[in-house]
Parts: C-alpha cells; sequence; structure tokens
C-alpha cells in the first residue's frame, strides 16, 4: 500500500478544522503553541521542522510526516538534508523508525513532484 501525503494532509486539514469548531480555545492553544516553537530563534525554521520531522518518524505519525515533509520543501530544504535527519531517525528509533523514514522520504518525492 502506498500513502499518498498529500491525500493524508488534507483528510487531516479537514478535520482538524472541525475540530476547531468544537473546541476553539484548545486548538487555538495548540496552534498558538505551534507558532511559537517553530518561529526563527537560536535555532531556524528549517532546523526545528527537521526535528519535528525526526520525532514524527521515530513515532510514526503519518500526519507528523506529511505536514512537516511539505513544510521542509516549502522551506527549501534538500531531498539530501531530508535523507541525513531520516538516517539519524533510523539510528535513534532502529526497524519501526526505518518503515516510516522510507515513507517519509517518499513523502518529499510527492510533495517535490507536486511543486
Amino acid at each position: 500500500m502506498t500513502k499518498d501525503y498529500k491525500q493524508i494532509t488534507a483528510d487531516i486539514s479537514r478535520y482538524t478544522n472541525e475540530l476547531r469548531k468544537e473546541a476553539p480555545d484548545a486548538m487555538a492553544g495548540f496552534y498558538s503553541m505551534a507558532k511559537a516553537a517553530s518561529a526563527d530563534g537560536a535555532l531556524d525554521k528549517k532546523t526545528k521542522e527537521l526535528i519535528a520531522l525526526a520525532i514524527g518518524v521515530t513515532q510514526r505519525c503519518d500526519g507528523c510526516i506529511g505536514f512537516h515533509v511539505k513544510a521542509l520543501k516549502d522551506l527549501g530544504a534538500s531531498r539530501r538534508e531530508v535523507a541525513e535527519v531520516l538516517a539519524m531517525s533510523v539510528y535513534m528509533g532502529g526497524g519501526p523508525a526505518l518503515m516510516y523514514a522510507a515513507d517519509a522520504l517518499r513523502a518529499y518525492d510527492q510533495f517535490a513532484a507536486a511543486a
């Protein structure tokens, strides 16, 4: 089964919008934290997105992989940069991380093809 990360992120976006309607204060808090955590600081946005991708891979989260790979592509990250982060994810997360690292590289290729 090949995962379509553009479809995965679209589906999740649709339902996070629904969740915003049902729990607006909680979702506003989450998005405020996300904005603050990902802002340029001692680390730039791209570095922070690379870290987020590594966490998404090791936590086996398809949505996280899709959203953070798309953000990295939009920030100009190269396939090689993503691959090096994925290699670190596999090192730290073992075999299960390897399965999701392969999917993350697929996500990169899908978003790159769409650009």
